[in-house]
């Protein structure tokens, strides 16, 4: 690190804020690769401005040191602690509720979070522990789950995928649920409606092995002679 002290203050402000950007690059590319809400632009911009901030506020500290009549004392990091209860509003609105009670969003939150404390480490000067930071974070977001839907318990290697099913005749509607059962799905939830012209709408939240193709399971189900319409929709 002696090369970064032997900078200007200048330009190791301009190191920090390209470091900064540098990390939230790899965040945001890990959003953008799954096409989540918040992508690379998002990421990119909490993470230096995040640096940005810490940086004035480190700066402004030790600038505005008062004179002979006045004793002006700042805390270093005064401005940068507003960050992180700050972040939580635009973390909120990546948070969304689905119509089935399930919540959507909560990793992106905490990415946001993130992102914003890697700005807060590069700013202070720890560059090496924020380094480290991404690279945990992107395993702890990447490789554990993968690792864990390969070798896990079985509730690890299931995912959600959601079923709406019209039913013409309500006491069909027993008659599909053990089908489904019987096919080595899960039903976790199920929600029925009664509709117009003696429809029946129910809406079903199963489980299924994540190595099978959620075409598979809509071909499945549309065989039924029971059901009128299948729509399908993979969480």
């Amino acid at each position: 690190m002696d090369w970064f002290l032997n900078l200007s203050s200048e330009a190791q402000i301009l190191v920090k804020l390209g470091v900064s950007a540098l990390l939230g690059l790899v965040i945001g590319l890990e959003r953008e690769i799954k096409r989540k809400p918040v992508g690379l632009k998002t990421s990119l911009v909490i993470s230096i401005i995040s640096c940005l901030l810490t940086v004035v506020s480190i700066e402004s500290a030790y600038t505005f040191t008062g004179s002979d009549h006045v004793n002006i004392t700042m805390d270093p990091l005064r401005l940068a602690a507003q960050i992180v209860s700050g972040i939580g509003f635009i973390g909120a609105g990546v948070i969304l509720r689905r119509d089935n009670n399930s919540i959507s969003g909560l990793t992106t939150a905490a990415i946001i979070w993130g992102a914003a404390g890697i700005g807060i480490a590069v700013g202070a000067g720890f560059f090496i522990e924020a380094t480290a930071g991404v690279i945990l974070l992107i395993i702890s977001v990447e490789l554990i789950p993968w690792l864990v839907a390969l070798i896990g318990p079985k509730q690890f290697r299931q995912k959600e995928i959601m079923l709406k099913l019209m039913i013409p005749n309500k006491y069909d509607i027993a008659i599909v649920m053990k089908k489904i059962k019987e096919d080595n799905i899960f039903v976790k939830n199920i929600r029925i409606n009664d509709l117009e012209d003696d429809l029946h709408y129910v809406q079903l939240l199963v489980l299924v092995d994540t190595k099978r193709k959620t075409t598979d399971v809509y071909y499945f189900v549309s065989t039924f002679e029971e059901i009128s319409k299948v729509e399908i929709e993979n969480l």
